[in-house]
């Protein structure tokens, strides 16, 4: 699967959980514990915004969390379609908090992992469908491994959790995260 097929059916699984939120779920806790369902829709468009002003530079606009986040999102991950389909932003070398790498491998690292991982949370707070497209897991699972402590920072993922003996790969990558599934 390539990086564009990877992060468009991510992008498309957060696109149903988002869709299906009800208007009288925003204020909900979410598995991230400082977060609510708006802060965290909130988050990952922000996050997107942010990934795409690392190749187009400047300041990435703000999340207008009073107005409608679908159309927000829709631009948000459509920005990053279209960069990851023009092979020469695609290839172009950003920085960030893992140093530099093509803007490519940026949202095949990065951005495929934060918004799956929130794809979950946002189904699971919400009750929706929690099941997450296996090959992106298995992806996102081998971008965290090596940075096990990296990720552990304050601000970042929650305590690893053990997860039961015979879980599937889904419930072991979100126990990893430290979600308890």
């Amino acid at each position: 699967m390539t990086t564009i097929e990877r992060y468009q059916s991510v992008a498309d699984g957060f696109s149903l959980r988002l869709a299906g939120v009800g208007a009288d779920q925003w204020s909900l806790p979410t598995p991230c514990t400082d977060w609510t369902v708006l802060d965290l829709a909130a988050h990952v468009i922000a996050t997107h915004r942010g990934v795409l002003c690392n190749l187009e530079g400047g300041k990435p606009d703000e999340v207008d969390k009073e107005g409608d986040l679908t159309p927000q999102w829709e631009r948000a991950s459509q920005g990053i379609i279209d960069a990851l389909a023009d092979e020469t932003k695609a290839g172009t070398t950003v920085g960030g908090m893992f140093g530099e790498q093509t803007f490519e491998s940026l949202v095949g690292r990065l951005l495929c992992t934060d918004t799956l991982v929130h794809s979950w949370d946002l189904a699971r707070a919400t009750g929706q469908d929690e099941q997450l497209d296996l090959a992106a897991v298995a992806a996102s699972a081998a971008f965290l491994t090596p940075i096990d402590e990296a990720i552990r920072a304050p601000g970042g993922f929650a305590p690893k959790i053990d997860p039961p003996g015979a879980a599937d790969e889904q419930t072991r990558f979100l126990c990893f995260c430290g979600r308890a599934v």
